[in-house]
């Protein structure tokens, strides 16, 4: 019987939901949202404007666990509403086309989709409404099917900076409270509703089509600010062009946040991506910020501008982004890297179907694996097979016919279609539709448009043959010479390491028991301008070469790493583990490690700090405390860490 009570509930759920977008549009929305400062508080007042597409006896808002109070329709009180946590419903004889204003204050104290964090003693709120629902901090429509003019103010004190989707048209600062007034000029699905709060400086370019491009930084991080943004503009004037289809958006703005769930999130002009995409000029060389960048940017036409109308066609919106980012990349870094991320996708691809894991690409339960790589070889091969032009026209009149809107997998279809002059029915088959993906069709594609993909191919080492030693001294690629070193790392000579970074990486990777003839030149990784370089050569100078770890510690003691600390807290460790070493105190190091475990840091920063800590075991009060903590962090995969983690120390009392 509860069985059934759940399922009909969830029936009429859905169908609720399906009568609503149905009978009205909702048009406008005009927020004027408060923050309670050192609490989880959001309030304020909202006007609605909507349009009745039926005759109808109510009308809804999503609204989680909020209050409400001096609601109005069409400016007079109005008191028949009903609030079940869940929604607000407003009964009323509402009539067909006819537009109608509703407004009302609101209270809530959001448990998802709005955090409100810590960062060096400074408050700092971020939103992410995809799959979180907005309507946890904002009364909202959740279905993305209806789209919605959103215009926000965000009051909140002094000092700090507040930012929305749109553009910033006023802002008001007064004796300790400041408010700022952005407009958005077309609409979006509510999850795309975004604010931020925080300490921030802002650095601003324009796009070769005026657009404003303004970045947002940590005010600490001015000397960050090219390395990571580096080829934003570049990108961005890219797409456009590639496109075809104008930047639909008053501005794009970036912003970084604290421990945010995902890399980014293309919010509607306004992009929230993990701070750990912050990085220097060092650091850009192993871990950047390019491709999340052009992801999120791609969104603003594919998701934004149109938005898939379920699941089920959700790689419209990631498919397309991560085909475009790669175009974009490889405008900036070339063929060679386009056709090594389309292969190294294949293989991924592959490797997944072998699991048994693969799906149609229609299937809503699709991996993100399916949605982002399979997409976009979706596009490429579709690119392949009608050409360029009848590509990038088909793409351009899909955008323009849907602008606003929402679409399925057959709306991109009909308008290749349309101009390509023949059937789609079986391509759709077989490279959309199929469960499996069709791994040696894309192979032979590769190697058909790249020679280096055949040149690739070609190095292959598991068998030691006399063309290995050769393929390390000459002409093949990086890529290639990686191949090799990681396939046969004996085969390093002192000449390997004059090759590139990159190649200097793979012998750092994979070159761990260190010959006596090939120190000093491994010693000449420590140098390098990549922390995953210096992390991985401290560690193997430092267990090959027993009686020189003072002057591997000595060597590395200021390099911090990336934003997750990375190369630091293994000198902490080696250090601990090096008694004769007495430069520092090992007290205070230790003490510096334990703190790592603090929620104040992200938590890529507390995981690595936490497994260090249990690899030296050595998980003190303090840091079993701080692990507690973690299983209620908003982030998952800390929470999931830290679960395992607690299990793993009790069985150890055990």
């Amino acid at each position: 019987m509860k069985n059934f009570f759940v399922a009909f509930c969830i029936f009429f759920t859905s169908l609720f939901f399906a009568q609503q977008t149905d009978d009205v549009d909702f048009l406008s929305a005009t927020a004027n949202i408060e923050f309670e400062a050192d609490s989880t508080r959001v309030f304020g007042n909202v006007n609605y404007r909507f349009k009745m597409l039926k005759d109808a006896d109510s009308v809804s808002l999503d609204a989680i666990n909020m209050k409400f109070d001096r609601v109005a329709l069409d400016g007079s009180s109005f008191e028949n509403y009903e609030n079940n946590q869940k929604r607000i419903i407003f009964r009323n004889t509402f009539k067909k086309d006819v537009i109608y204003n509703i407004s009302f204050d609101y209270d809530a104290k959001p448990k998802k989709a709005m955090y409100f964090m810590k960062r060096d003693n400074d408050n700092q709120i971020w939103t992410q409404g995809q799959g979180k629902y907005t309507s946890n901090w904002l009364p909202s429509i959740d279905d993305v099917n209806d789209k919605i003019e959103f215009d926000l103010s965000l009051t909140y004190p002094n000092n700090y900076e507040a930012l929305a989707n749109g553009k910033l048209i006023e802002k008001q600062i007064g004796d300790s409270l400041t408010t700022w007034r952005y407009d958005m000029q077309k609409p979006m699905s509510s999850y795309l509703v975004a604010a931020v709060i925080g300490k921030y400086n802002k650095k601003t370019e324009t796009s070769k089509s005026g657009i404003p491009l303004e970045y947002y930084y940590y005010p600490e991080d001015s000397l960050k600010v090219e390395p990571t943004y580096r080829y934003t503009k570049q990108m961005f004037d890219f797409l456009e062009e590639e496109i075809g289809f104008a930047y639909p958006w008053q501005n794009y703005k970036q912003v970084p946040v604290h421990d945010f769930l995902y890399a980014g999130m293309e919010n509607t002009s306004l992009t929230i991506f993990s701070d750990a995409f912050v990085v220097d000029s060092i650091g850009f060389n192993d871990k950047n910020y390019v491709n999340v960048n052009a992801h999120e940017l791609a969104h603003q036409w594919f998701g934004d501008l149109v938005t898939a109308t379920s699941s089920e066609h959700h790689w419209l919106q990631e498919g397309f982004a991560t085909y475009y980012a790669l175009l974009a990349e490889r405008d900036v870094f070339g063929d060679n890297y386009f056709y090594y991320k389309l292969l190294e996708s294949v293989i991924a691809l592959s490797q997944q179907d072998l699991s048994g894991n693969g799906t149609s690409l229609l299937d809503p339960k699709s991996s993100s694996l399916t949605f982002y790589q399979r997409g976009a070889w979706v596009l490429h091969v579709l690119r392949d097979k009608v050409g360029d032009a009848i590509f990038k026209k088909a793409v351009k009149n899909y955008l323009e016919k849907h602008q606003f809107t929402n679409v399925e997998t057959s709306d991109f279809i009909a308008e290749v279609e349309k101009l390509y002059g023949q059937s789609l029915s079986r391509f759709v088959n077989y490279w959309i539709k199929n469960k499996a993906f069709p791994y040696d069709e894309a192979y032979t594609i590769l190697k058909r448009q790249s020679t280096f993909i055949n040149e690739y191919a070609m190095v292959d080492c598991e068998a030691k043959s006399s063309k290995c030693e050769e393929y390390l001294k000459y002409y093949v690629s990086d890529e290639a010479k990686v191949k090799v070193v990681s396939q046969m790392p004996s085969l390093v000579t002192s000449d390997v390491f004059k090759n590139s970074l990159k190649v200097r990486q793979a012998i750092s990777e994979h070159v761990t028991k260190i010959p006596e003839a090939l120190k000093e030149d491994y010693e000449s990784l420590l140098d390098d301008k990549s922390y995953v370089t210096i992390e991985n050569a401290l560690y193997n100078l430092w267990v090959n070469f027993p009686l020189e770890r003072s002057k591997y510690l000595s060597k590395t003691r200021k390099v911090i790493g990336f934003k997750d600390k990375n190369v630091r807290m293994l000198w902490i460790v080696l250090n601990l583990n090096t008694p004769y070493y007495d430069a520092d105190n090992k007290q205070e190091l230790f003490n510096e490690l334990v703190g790592y475990t603090d929620e104040t840091y992200n938590a890529d920063v507390r995981i690595k700090a936490f497994n260090y800590l249990d690899l030296i075991k050595s998980c003190n009060d303090i840091c079993q405390s701080n692990l507690e903590k973690a299983k209620s962090h908003h982030n998952w995969r800390l929470v999931k860490f830290a679960k395992e983690q607690s299990e793993k120390l009790e069985n150890k009392v055990d």
